[in-house]
């Protein structure tokens, strides 16, 4: 027994996707987390109007204010959730990488799409129609569950982040997304995995890429942060945290 999906690209190439003509995508629906424990015949009926397309650095998936027709899962690469101020600045929300899905929002309410989607490197992506979507719901219950979950857990960060944005020293935001963004890894260390683009930090935080530059470099040099490839090693988090509150300007520490 399977529950792969097989999706002929030509469909795919038409909606964007840049491939050779008679390549074949394999989408192992169940392996996706929505979807996990889905019946096989339901996965069957999800990959036959899966639309799937391919989604270049730079490229807006999905427009805020836009028609909310699909729910969206993300196969590969890596997106960003954006909004845009009424002045016209960007603001990041979030990240979305690899097996996430978004646009269920407007998917439950009928209404707008409430955010920005853009691709932070090329990126693979399955639209699943609205209908579709609504009927995935209503039929299991716990994909409805782990919708409210992932719901839930958004509004906290959300208030998450407009406590950082509330944060009126640049290099203190910088600290404390840092902060956020840190977990614990298997082996004890705290890391911050993939770490973002200094481009998309400024971004989420609403500073310059220079200043998340100079903030960083203050860690660094400090022994509080250990740069690691793609990923930050946080040495020290009690004083990561500390410095988010610290009274002495960030930026003189750069010059001691």
């Amino acid at each position: 027994m399977t529950n792969t999906s097989a999706l002929p690209l030509p469909e795919a190439e038409r909606l964007g996707a840049e491939s050779p003509p008679n390549q074949v995508i394999t989408i192992q629906l169940n392996k996706l987390p929505l979807l996990a424990g889905v019946d096989e015949e339901a996965l069957r009926k999800i990959a036959a109007v899966l639309l799937v397309r391919t989604a270049q650095k730079g490229q807006v998936i999905l427009h805020k204010g836009g028609a909310g027709e699909h729910l969206v899962f993300l196969l590969s690469g890596r997106l960003q959730v954006m909004d845009i101020t009424e002045d016209g600045r960007e603001i990041g929300l979030s990240f979305l990488v690899a097996g996430d899905y978004f646009g269920e929002l407007s998917v439950i309410d009928g209404l707008p799409r409430s955010a920005t989607v853009v691709a932070c490197e090329t990126s693979l992506y399955a639209l699943l129609p609205r209908a579709h979507a609504l009927e995935l719901m209503h039929n299991n219950p716990f994909v409805a569950d782990r919708m409210l979950k992932k719901m839930a857990l958004s509004i906290r960060r959300a208030s998450n982040f407009r406590t950082i944005l509330g944060i009126p020293n640049a290099f203190h935001r910088v600290y404390a997304l840092l902060d956020h963004l840190a977990k614990i890894s298997p082996g004890g260390l705290v890391v911050i995995e993939s770490l973002p683009t200094q481009q998309a930090i400024s971004i989420m935080i609403n500073t310059s890429r220079e200043t998340v530059s100079r903030a960083i470099q203050v860690l660094i040099q400090s022994g509080v942060l250990e740069k690691d490839l793609r990923r930050l090693i946080v040495r020290q988090p009690e004083a990561l945290r500390a410095e988010i509150n610290s009274p002495k300007p960030p930026i003189d520490q750069l010059s001691s």
